[in-house]
């Protein structure tokens, strides 16, 4: 598999290679990308990052990654005309780099985009696009997310109409690939969006999409369910032995067959930006709402026999509600920037209502960010963060290392279905320090060199990537300890080009 991968990356980028290297016209190609990698000192044996995840802002919580985009001008736009025109593009990205992650093979990097693009044809100013259909309205910066996005696993083809005011876009695809792998079954995939500007100083977008799974008797990668399942059970583990303890006169072979169905699931968005007035540069708001598509079947064992179970109907409860709002201010003209944003998600899973999971929870967060100039291209950074993590189907959170024998009131439960002693992590983290922009000044001016010192304090017990054993055995070789500080030294380079 890892052969066939980084096959596939040389032979993609020899063929752009052979095309860039034809006979053209000045221009004709084109070499964008990013990078972003860093040593990050960490003498309490973490594993690289400051905490788990972006929900504490980006910075010192991300690791190292990089990008490359290549662009293809078979036929230039032409300025100031109408004339035909195609590009063909590719993406190439992954988080694999020698010394920065364990492993540094080619193999850790994907195509996630390869599309062409055709406009001008048959309709003047529609922009035409078939391959991946990747598409949103902005970036949520500090957090490094898009929550107003759609078409980010469809391959397909989609028509865009652009003028100084209306950006209109129309999709259909298939979501199969994107959503199963190697589970591949089709799903259609219509959507689209539309965003306004009435004034240069304010728009406003909205959109959506819609995923159609069709039942297909007889395709055992098609969804289906399993008769009788019980929630408890699957999650557990506990469905044949259960199902058997029924009746003893049952057995394996009168496990009840699957019945064919269909799948569904759709996801709404919503933007507004506006700005460029007074000290303010520019506010996004986005909103999104999705339910999220079904699971297909998992695998049970029992009396070491492996049994597919469908499940379809017990996952098509799952919704995700995210709201992120980042605010710009320019405070002292060249000399203080502030950035405000905010971020709030709620899971919610109507088929569960008894263990602790990531569809059942619900999470708010802010990051504040000021940079201010000392000179035109040296900066200093200081931001901070606070965020509150609810599991709302009981204790997901270990606060001590002996949380594995605390349940609900405290109560030892050795059937529980919880996995510590709190609902709630709550989650703070300040950073600092000095930056270098060889290209001036800007929260967002890129490339940049960062020294940084990063600080977090969390509820949960050692609420970082590491390698601490949990369990409390007294024969094990490494104890337990507990930790709720954490810091981490970062020098780190970031680049757009």
């Amino acid at each position: 598999m890892r052969r066939t991968q980084t096959l596939a990356v040389g032979t993609a980028l020899l063929a752009f290679s052979a095309l860039s290297s034809t006979p053209a016209q000045a221009g004709r190609a084109d070499v964008a990308g990013y990078v972003r990698l860093g040593m990050r000192p960490d003498f309490q044996g973490g594993g690289g990052t400051l905490g788990y995840w972006n929900l504490y802002g980006r910075l010192l919580n991300e690791r190292a990654y990089a990008a490359l985009e290549l662009r293809y001008d078979v036929l230039e736009r032409q300025a100031l005309t109408r004339d035909p025109w195609t590009s063909l593009h590719l993406r190439i990205e992954g988080g694999n780099i020698q010394n920065a992650t364990p492993d540094a093979s080619l193999a850790g990097f994907r195509m996630s985009q390869v599309f062409a693009r055709a406009g001008n044809v048959l309709l003047p100013d529609v922009t035409w696009q078939v391959g991946t259909l990747d598409t949103y309205f902005g970036d949520l910066g500090l957090y490094d997310m898009r929550p107003a996005q759609i078409f980010f696993e469809t391959i397909g083809g989609s028509a865009r109409w652009q003028t100084r005011r209306i950006d209109l876009l129309l999709g259909f695809g298939d979501s199969g690939f994107g959503l199963k792998r190697e589970a591949y079954n089709t799903i259609f995939t219509p959507g689209g969006t539309l965003r306004v500007r009435p004034i240069d100083q304010f728009e406003v977008g909205v959109g959506g999409m819609y995923r159609y799974e069709p039942k297909v008797a007889g395709n055992t990668q098609a969804p289906y369910n399993t008769p009788g399942l019980d929630y408890e059970d699957w999650v557990r583990g506990e469905v044949l032995q259960q199902w058997l303890a029924q009746e003893p006169a049952r057995n394996e072979v009168d496990f009840p067959n699957p019945v064919a169905t269909d799948a569904q699931s759709w996801k709404l968005i919503g933007y507004l930006g506006f700005g460029g007035f007074g000290p303010v540069r520019w506010n996004n708001f986005f909103a999104s709402l999705e339910r999220k598509h079904p699971l297909g079947s998992t695998v049970e064992t029992f009396q070491g026999q492996e049994y597919r179970l469908y499940v379809t109907g017990m996952t098509d409860q799952r919704t995700v509600l995210t709201l992120g709002d980042e605010l710009q201010l320019r405070l002292v003209p060249d000399r203080l920037d502030l950035v405000l944003a905010g971020l709030y998600g709620q899971h919610t899973d109507l088929d569960n209502t008894i263990v602790p999971s990531d569809d059942a929870r619900r999470y708010m967060s802010t990051v504040l960010r000021l940079q201010t100039y000392l000179t035109d291209t040296v900066h200093w950074l200081a931001e901070g963060s606070a965020a509150k993590e609810v599991s709302t189907n009981g204790n997901a959170f270990r606060e001590h290392p002996d949380s594995l024998f605390a349940n609900t009131a405290g109560q030892p439960d050795a059937r529980g279905l919880e996995r510590g002693d709190t609902d709630t992590r709550y989650t703070f983290q300040g950073k600092t320090g000095l930056v270098l922009n060889p290209l001036g000044r800007g929260v967002y001016t890129r490339p940049s060199l960062r020294f940084l010192y990063g600080v977090q304090y969390s509820n949960q017990n050692n609420a970082f990537g590491n390698s601490f054993v949990e369990t409390i055995d007294q024969y094990d070789d490494f104890k337990n300890v507990e930790r709720h500080l954490h810091h981490v030294l970062s020098i780190e380079t970031e680049a757009w080009f």
